[in-house]
């Protein structure tokens, strides 16, 4: 009688405690986490969030980088954090993700260890080619790697990122063995496919649409559901014959797992109100971003059902970490 009288106690100062916290929440700065450099595109969105953590929150938002193992070094760091609400993950498709498929050593699962905020940004993937190839269409592509294999290049990012399994998910789909050139970063790869040394690519849109505009490369598809305004003269990637192939680059936000229920709806709330800011909206918009913004159960969803895909796409292609 004792014990059980010793643990509803325990219980009931969890609870008061827990309820005590979400009522005052918040009443110090929020540290928020980025697990890569600063200027890209995870990076971009953080501080966007944070600079408006003053207006919705009351206290400052302070943006910490801390790069390293595709994101896994930072987001460790945040599912280990106290789950009080003032350290918070900002982070992307591999962090989320990719990285629960690739890597078998991870020290962090992205669904079992964090508490959803919201899904913040997402960019759909343009297949780019260099100048001078012949195939003008995603058809012709496939039909000359089927012809010639292991003829065709296509360069990424890195092996894990989206670029690369969007590349991967197409050679799936397709049946075609065409050769992987994984580059440290975006840039390299899309200053190799304007000079011809690569042949093709998957890239952020946002990112290369200055490039498609100026015709130093090709644009042949664009991997959403609906042609882009940005680039209206693209077709999507189910146009030209791959409705399958709808692939999103993504930016998201959540809080170690046992944050309070509370405590994650105020950070909605707060995250939520500075992407649909005019502003924030307009220069994420610049950048090729379309803002979400939605629920924690939404974004809890749609992790779970990234996980499992890029999981599947992973395995059936055989693909470990380099």
């Amino acid at each position: 009688m004792k014990s059980l009288l010793t643990m509803a106690v325990s219980l009931l100062t969890v609870a008061i405690n827990g309820s005590a916290l979400a009522q005052a929440y918040p009443t110090k700065p929020i540290r928020v986490i980025v697990p890569f450099v600063a200027g890209g595109s995870s990076d971009i969105v953080a501080r966007a969030i944070a600079l408006k953590f003053q207006d919705y929150l009351g206290q400052p938002g302070i943006v910490e980088n801390r790069p390293g193992a595709n994101g896994a070094i930072a987001a460790e760091f945040v599912a280990k954090a106290e789950p009080d609400g003032y350290t918070i993950l900002v982070g992307s498709i591999g962090v989320f993700s990719i990285n629960a498929a690739l890597f078998r050593d991870l020290r962090y699962h992205p669904v079992r260890d964090f508490a959803p905020i919201t899904l913040a940004v997402t960019t759909p993937n343009v297949l780019i080619t260099k100048p001078g190839l012949t195939a003008k269409s995603v058809k012709e592509v496939v039909e000359f790697a089927k012809k010639n294999p292991d003829k065709l290049s296509y360069c990424s990012s890195g092996t894990g990122s989206s670029d690369h399994l969007t590349a991967e998910l197409l050679k799936q789909m397709s049946e075609t063995s065409i050769v992987h050139v994984p580059y440290k970063g975006g840039a390299a790869c899309q200053t190799d496919i304007m000079g011809g040394q690569v042949d093709i690519s998957f890239q952020n849109l946002g990112a290369v649409t200055s490039y498609i505009k100026a015709n130093r490369m090709n644009a042949l598809a664009v991997t959403a559901r609906s042609r882009h305004p940005s680039l209206p003269d693209v077709p999507t990637a189910a146009e030209a014959g791959f409705p399958e192939l709808v692939v999103t680059s993504w930016q998201a936000v959540a809080a170690p797992v046992k944050t309070p229920r509370d405590v994650v709806s105020k950070l909605n709330e707060a995250v939520v109100k500075a992407l649909r800011s005019p502003d924030v909206r307009e220069r994420m918009n610049q950048i090729g971003f379309d803002v979400v913004a939605g629920t924690p159960e939404e974004f809890g969803k749609f992790m779970q059902e990234e996980v499992a895909r890029w999981t599947q796409v992973v395995n059936r292609g055989g693909i470990k970490p380099e």
